[in-house]
């Protein structure tokens, strides 16, 4: 096992190195295979393959990493000095030593994650990741300087920065390279890391005002997860902030991010789908704008960010027509305060569902929650954070965690977060109890995984607690399965035992439809076709066209959490400038 002694992390790093760049320069697969362990993994982010891929087993990384190097003529493989030390660690249970490195391809720069461990005395590696960092001659502060004013430039008879930023917002004399469909936080971090390398991107949002997305979300809304993993690019939130960000003030940044970062967006303006022309290399993008007439732009590039929860989820539920009360998803719950006193049915034992019933409870309404399917629930403190432990305690720079949180494959991910799972459940062993006692059904993920990768699979099925399961367990609010209601009335429902239940309103927090729901609809069955799946994992073990090129040329997806788009963002935007150069 590897220890923090003789010989340093460092010199176990750069051993393996010298080893490993020599049989990349000698094309020697049976030396390059002999320094990866029989389950080694090598992940790659649009450095080596212009996709985010992984290869898992010995044979299978020594059969593509030469050939990937070779194409993109990557070479001298080192740590990089200006980033943090490498150093052991323990990942997914096991003791590696862990280092960053730096890269040089045929394009610009990479980066990358080597971790390493021991057996029988020789240090293998477990995995390596490489990413490409900058392009030659077009990073952030490259294309800054490019753009940058002379510092006495001054036009007193002429536009100043106010009119030249309102002019090119308007697009009244050119096409945006990039459309990017969707204005929350995936499609501003698109466009805030397109704009650092200076690609004209505009976003289009059917929102009236700038995080509405955010803002217009039930009452009580909050990030479940703490506010040091969810920082935007560029611009981290204030120190001040905290630990869970409520909805109006990430709303509010949203908007105030839009302004700082100089991002063209056009509020309460539909898209309503595009067709591609293959000789042009351009789209012809319909858009209904505000005052309901049409506008039509021809990107080269259309982005959609209309999230992983995007579009409502209307099941087909039997009788419910029969219901003469409200019924309402949870995407457009509103005032809770108007319920007080009656009698309320929320369908879905998600997160939504369970913070619609708590707010509801609170406002005085009689709440009883129906449980369609087993539900993963774990405390929001401290269980729910483990799986964010990268981002706590001194250390690397967000920018170095984020490139450590990007690097771990699949496979090790699930490993890592089966452990704690397990360590969770144990702190959340009493309420978990308590839920069972009620009748509440619990699961825990994919082979006992966590929400993590559910979020990944389906974008929901998990509930972080913050105190309506105790009010479940106390039966301050009512549970009850869906396969005991017979059918609905015009008053409530009725159960299989013959019981009739009251109600006023239904809430439907049923989830959202996937990214890619919609891809018929807005660009025809071939574009869809040729697409195919949007989210959850792929057969490289990553998530279905997110973030890289897909089978339709000009057509690109993002989404995700808050972490997922600040990491991602900057790739996309890689791949996006590299078409543009021509270099891909």
């Amino acid at each position: 096992m590897l220890q923090a002694k003789e010989p340093s992390a460092t010199r176990i790093i750069e051993t393996w190195l010298g080893r490993f760049n020599a049989a990349c320069e000698a094309g020697d697969r049976a030396s390059l295979a002999a320094l990866f362990r029989t389950d080694g993994h090598w992940r790659d982010v649009v450095a080596l393959t212009w996709r985010i891929t992984t290869v898992s087993g010995r044979d299978a990384v020594a059969a593509a990493l030469p050939e990937a190097i070779a194409r993109a003529s990557a070479r001298n493989f080192a740590v990089d000095a200006d980033r943090y030390p490498p150093r052991f660690v323990e990942r997914a249970g096991e003791p590696a030593v862990e280092a960053i490195l730096r890269f040089e391809t045929a394009i610009g720069t990479g980066a990358g994650i080597l971790r390493l461990t021991a057996a029988d005395g020789d240090a293998t590696a477990w995995t390596m990741m490489t990413a490409l960092h900058c392009i030659a001659g077009h990073d952030e502060e490259t294309e800054r300087l490019a753009r940058e004013e002379p510092a006495f430039e001054r036009d007193f008879g002429g536009p100043n920065w106010l009119d030249k930023r309102q002019e090119a917002s308007r697009y009244t004399d050119r096409d945006p390279t990039a459309l990017i469909v969707g204005g929350g936080h995936a499609g501003l971090t698109s466009a805030a890391s397109l704009g650092a390398l200076g690609v004209d991107a505009l976003i289009v949002d059917r929102m009236a005002r700038v995080g509405d997305n955010w803002r217009k979300r039930y009452h009580g809304l909050k990030l479940h997860n703490q506010v040091y993993s969810n920082h935007l690019p560029y611009l981290p939130f204030p120190k001040t902030w905290p630990h869970y960000i409520p909805k109006d003030k990430i709303a509010n940044w949203l908007e105030f991010y839009a302004e700082a970062m100089e991002i063209n967006f056009w509020t309460s303006t539909s898209f309503g789908g595009a067709d591609y022309d293959a000789a042009s290399g351009r789209w012809t993008a319909r858009l209904r704008m505000a005052d309901g007439s049409e506008r039509v732009l021809h990107p080269r590039h259309i982005i959609m960010a209309t999230s992983v929860s995007g579009t409502p989820n209307l099941p087909d539920i039997p009788t419910l027509d029969r219901f003469a009360g409200t019924v309402v998803h949870s995407s457009r719950f509103a005032e809770p305060g108007q319920w007080r006193g009656r009698n309320v049915f929320v369908f879905g034992t998600g997160t939504s569902a369970h913070d619609i019933a708590q707010e509801l409870h609170g406002n005085g309404a009689h709440v009883t929650m129906v449980q369609r399917s087993p539900t993963l629930v774990v405390n929001v403190e401290p269980s729910a954070q483990l799986y964010d432990g990268i981002y706590y305690g001194d250390g690397p720079t967000l920018a170095d965690r984020d490139l450590i949180n990007t690097s771990f494959p699949l496979p090790v991910m699930k490993h890592a977060h089966t452990l704690l799972t397990a360590k969770a459940r144990a702190l959340d062993a009493p309420l978990l109890e308590g839920l069972e006692r009620i009748g509440f059904r619990l699961e825990f993920g994919e082979d006992g995984t966590g929400w993590p990768l559910k979020y990944r699979t389906r974008g929901g099925g998990y509930y972080f607690n913050v105190g309506c399961s105790e009010l479940l367990v106390r039966g301050e609010i009512g549970l009850i399965q869906y396969h005991d209601i017979a059918s609905f009335t015009a008053t409530g429902l009725t159960m299989t035992d013959g019981r009739e239940l009251p109600a006023d309103l239904a809430v439907l927090a049923t989830g959202y439809k996937g990214p890619d729901h919609l891809n018929a609809t807005l660009f025809g069955s071939d574009v869809a076709s040729k697409v195919g799946q949007v989210w959850g994992f792929d057969d490289q073990q990553e998530l279905s066209n997110m973030w890289t090129a897909t089978g339709q040329p000009g057509l690109w997806f993002t989404g995700g959490s808050f972490s997922q788009c600040r990491m991602y963002s900057r790739y996309l935007a890689m791949q996006i400038k590299a078409v543009e150069l021509g270099l891909r």
